[in-house]
């Protein structure tokens, strides 16, 4: 049975867009949809009292949130199946334990408690940071968020810790039908040791041939096993999260790989993650390497 795509809810403009992109994800690839809201019944200050006693005015928000959300989802497409749970926990443990049976974790940018002004609110970034299961933190501007560039990016990283990212990326971009662009980003440090006659013969171009082998060593495997995605290789000079944020603007979806930590913390998301999930004009994907 196919592992469902499970998005958190909460009402707010950032996760009503994550919902949209969610059903559209599902019935891309033949999932079922979960819908959760979670929370610890914090207050807002807008929130009318109950008429039922025995459920506290935030609880009959919750359901209500759900029960809308589930009606989105079905006039988006009638074909998902969806479900829908209100959980009274904290948000970011209760995405976490969903991540265990999900195929996917898709959340806003920013929920309704976040403060005015936050690039990325702390739930999302939580669980990009620590789910067991790839992220999608849905993000950028409404052609990005669309999906109308028909593109969607690979940051090709360290085949130790991209793997998984290149997997899921082949995979999406076998289901959308556009171009997935490749890119290994490189740089030629300013004071290094030449060793190499090579390196001090022509330092760029030996990085840069490094990049290429290592964009290939990352993919060659899924073109054999995917061979009629359209695949473009991109080995650029420049710090990797500019140069992958600068192609957002015209992608679908970024893809990165992540890290385990071996501590409580889960993954790893370094400078690269950080600036994407922040400022990326598209969704970004951040997919764990598995151990």
């Amino acid at each position: 049975m196919e592992l469902p795509l499970v998005v958190g809810v909460d009402g707010s403009e950032s996760s009503l867009a994550a919902l949209d992109w969610a059903v559209d994800e599902a019935a891309r690839q033949g999932l079922p949809l979960r819908l959760v809201y979670a929370s610890l019944w914090e207050r807002y200050e807008d929130v009318a009292p109950s008429a039922d006693p025995d459920r506290p005015s935030e609880q009959v928000m919750a359901e209500d949130i759900v029960e809308r959300a589930v009606e989105r989802a079905r006039r988006r497409d009638p074909e998902v199946k969806v479900s829908a749970e209100v959980i009274p926990e904290d948000a970011v443990d209760t995405l976490l334990r969903e991540g265990h049976n999900a195929t996917a974790l898709v959340t806003g940018s920013r929920g309704r408690s976040e403060l005015k002004g936050m690039l990325l609110g702390s739930v999302g970034l939580a669980v990009a940071a620590r789910a067991h299961c790839p992220v999608i933190v849905v993000r950028g501007d409404r052609a990005g968020v669309a999906g109308t560039h028909e593109r969607i990016v690979l940051g090709a990283g360290d085949p130790a810790s991209a793997g998984e990212a290149a997997r899921f990326a082949f995979h999406e971009a076998e289901k959308r039908g556009g171009v997935l662009d490749v890119v290994r980003a490189w740089r030629c440090p300013a004071h290094e040791t030449a060793d190499e006659p090579r390196l001090a013969q022509n330092p760029a171009h030996l990085h840069e041939e490094r990049a290429s082998a290592q964009l290939d060593a990352l993919i060659d495997e899924e073109m054999a096993d995917h061979p009629g995605v359209r695949v473009r290789r991109n080995t650029v000079e420049g710090p990797a999260r500019r140069v992958l944020l600068n192609r957002s603007a015209a992608a679908d979806l970024v893809i990165i790989g992540a890290r385990r930590r071996t501590g409580p913390f889960g993954l790893q998301l370094g400078r690269v993650g950080h600036t994407l999930l922040h400022h990326a004009q598209c969704p970004v994907a951040i997919v764990p390497q598995r151990v």
